[in-house]
């Protein structure tokens, strides 16, 4: 076991490194030179799944060991891993795609990597959440990345339920097998007006970004069985408490024209009669226009 070894042995020159390597999402030129490097240099690569990295290390040229490191063994496997590098070994970490640790197992073994003073090296590279992110439209100053929606529909709507009022821009994994039942229930619970970025097979041969409102995206996804196919990342607009007060510019347009021919409180009422719009907002948009003629 690993508590056998004294922080002292592990604080020694010899000691080996653990490297967090970040590998293509799609596209294998997207690899850097130093991720190469490291997977031809170190000792032992962990890998989620060995038979889907296989691949990818043959193409490469990369001959090092692997072991599989998944959630089901990812605790008997970190113990003897940070063992083997208090003895010297260097060992690089990888996942299916990306960046390791984006919601694949990897998490109690850097823990437990830090926790006996061995070194975490990150090879830095493609992310699907930041590479998504990054051509989205959506504000990127804050943002929030929830992993994967729940697969069961209640616990689904509750997710979303509970994120109504999150004003952070929001990122999350879908699979393809569920994105229709997804975004109904995003509409369902955000709002069909919710403005949502769906980026399907990012650096791939069919590579997908559409920016649009939660209900159009959903009748454009159920239109085209070709969107319901591949890896998915889901960008969700940050709500904004501002747009309580605001009006569409259908309904804007409509109480301005009222306004030209009634008083204020007749223009309200009709408003209201004629958009179904609340009261109170339609109250505060005209009090506000009245302000700025003045």
């Amino acid at each position: 076991m690993v508590e056998k070894y004294s922080k002292t042995k592990q604080n020694n020159q010899t000691a080996g490194q653990l490297y967090i390597v970040a590998t293509p999402i799609g596209n294998l030129q997207d690899i850097s030179h130093r991720a190469v490097s490291t997977l031809k240099n170190v000792d032992i690569i962990a890998a989620e799944d060995t038979r889907h990295s296989a691949h990818l290390l043959r193409q490469l040229d990369i001959n090092t060991h692997c072991i599989t490191l998944h959630e089901h063994n990812e605790r008997q496997t970190a113990e003897r891993m940070v063992q083997r590098m208090i003895e010297g070994r260097n060992i690089a970490l990888i996942s299916d795609a990306g960046t390791p640790l984006e919601s694949y197992p990897g998490y109690f073994f850097v823990k437990t990597a830090h926790q006996y003073h061995v070194k975490v090296t990150p090879i830095p590279g493609p992310s699907a959440v930041i590479t998504a992110l990054s051509a989205a439209g959506l504000a990127t100053d804050r943002f929030c990345f929830e992993g994967f929606v729940p697969s069961k529909r209640g616990r689904r709507k509750s997710f979303y339920a509970q994120r109504v009022k999150e004003v952070r821009t929001m990122v999350f994994y879908e699979t393809p097998h569920r994105i229709v039942d997804s975004l109904t229930d995003l509409c369902a619970e955000l709002g069909e007006d919710r403005r949502v970025v769906l980026a399907r097979e990012l650096s791939k041969t069919f590579e997908t970004i559409r920016n649009d409102t939660a209900g159009s995206l959903l009748e454009w996804v159920i239109a085209d069985p070709n969107q319901q196919k591949g890896e998915i990342v889901l960008l969700v607009q940050g709500y904004k408490e501002a747009d309580e007060d605001s009006l569409s510019p259908q309904n804007e347009h409509i109480l301005r024209t009222l306004l030209k021919e009634l008083s204020l409180k007749q223009a309200v009422k009709l408003a209201v009669e004629i958009t179904g719009e609340n009261k109170k907002k339609l109250y505060n948009f005209a009090l506000s226009i009245k302000d700025n003629d003045e």
